[in-house]
């Protein structure tokens, strides 16, 4: 082997034990709350029963009590709901900040106030989507991510003896020691390469969701997402129950997911609907309404996007495991552990090494 190469091995096998052993912890602790949050609404619920055993009332019933919701203290902080389900029969508001509160469908009561600092579920989210920085760690999260990219394609690179010994090689050994923590670490990363990939991969596209899915609609020469239309701010009470109830109507088929609430300079309302077939829980879809005459005035329907748009709709449902059942959801559970294995067996293996060197 030339001195270029060997430089270049050598040069490739320091990035890849230093970014392991620093950007690496990082990543491994955020698929391992990854881990946990597949399982967030399953846990949310069993830690608050009274919220999800509640009877689930009409539209109606659910429009007026947004509209009293609205009109109390509690409502004036919100930007947006997540709409009663048969899961979750409660209103789910969303204050500025990442916290989150829960009134009854029926009433309008407050129920329930969960806090980042205070929530240990919501702490997670926000330390595997923002590392707890805002917007500033979601940038250093997607570095963080194309880092464990990195890591493991050169780790491959490095492992790959050649076609014909790649089996022979992967094979575990349990002593000596450095022999043992090489081989664990080489088995297990070559092994679930393919699910480190998907999981990692789709969640780096998270990190740069915006650029992603501009990318994708110009690589399939798609036109960008519409976006509502701009309407004057009425200052008269919208009637809620009207709004949801011709949302529904023009889209019977769906689902009413979520709703966003009129901005100071624009009083559309926009309405996240689930239509049948998308895979998002939340759906894609969207109806945008005037809420002075409760009127559909457009929207967009993800289930005609071209290749490009689906393929961006389709990257967040198969990282949070929204499909694929209980099977997908527990491989990814597993795949999420495998940083943390991968980092441990790789620090053993370097400390083994340099005993050996001693």
């Amino acid at each position: 082997m030339s001195s270029h190469p060997r430089r270049f091995r050598s040069t490739l096998k320091t990035l890849h034990l230093w970014l392991g052993l620093s950007l690496g912890l990082v990543l491994a602790l955020v698929t391992l709350s990854g881990s946990v949050l597949l399982f967030e609404q399953p846990l949310f619920a069993a830690g608050h029963p009274e919220l999800a055993s509640r009877p689930l009332p009409d539209l109606a019933t659910q429009g007026r009590s947004l509209r009293a919701i609205l009109a109390s203290d509690d409502g004036k902080a919100l930007r947006g709901f997540s709409l009663p389900d048969a899961e979750l029969p409660v209103w789910e508001g969303n204050e500025r900040g990442g916290n989150r509160v829960y009134f009854d469908a029926t009433t309008g009561e407050r129920l329930l106030r969960r806090t980042k600092s205070g929530d240990g579920l919501l702490t997670l989210l926000d330390w595997h989507t923002h590392l707890l920085s805002g917007e500033v760690g979601e940038t250093v999260l997607g570095v963080v991510a194309c880092t464990g990219l990195f890591m493991l394609f050169s780790g491959v690179w490095l492992y790959w003896p050649g076609r014909q010994r790649a089996l022979r090689h992967l094979k575990p050994h349990a002593n000596p020691p450095i022999l043992r923590w090489a081989s664990l670490h080489r088995f297990v990363g070559v092994i679930a390469l393919p699910l480190l990939i998907v999981m990692i991969g789709t969640g780096t596209t998270m990190a740069y969701r915006g650029a992603v899915r501009s990318g994708l609609a110009s690589a399939f020469g798609e036109r960008p997402p519409a976006r509502p239309p701009k309407i004057a701010p009425s200052a008269a009470p919208i009637d809620w129950p009207a709004v949801l109830a011709a949302a529904q109507a023009a889209a019977p088929d769906a689902r009413l997911t979520r709703v966003t609430l009129p901005a100071k300079d624009n009083g559309t309302v926009v309405l996240r609907i689930r239509r049948p077939g998308e895979w998002n829980p939340a759906g894609r879809s969207s109806l945008w309404l005037d809420p002075a005459t409760a009127t559909v005035i457009g929207g967009d329907d993800a289930t005609k996007l071209g290749p490009g748009g689906r393929l961006a709709n389709a990257l967040f449902p198969i990282h949070s495991a929204a499909i694929g059942g209980l099977t997908w959801r527990v491989v990814a559970c597993i795949t999420g552990l495998l940083p943390m294995f991968l980092l441990v067996t790789g620090f053993l293996f370097w400390r083994a090494r340099r005993r050996h060197k001693r």
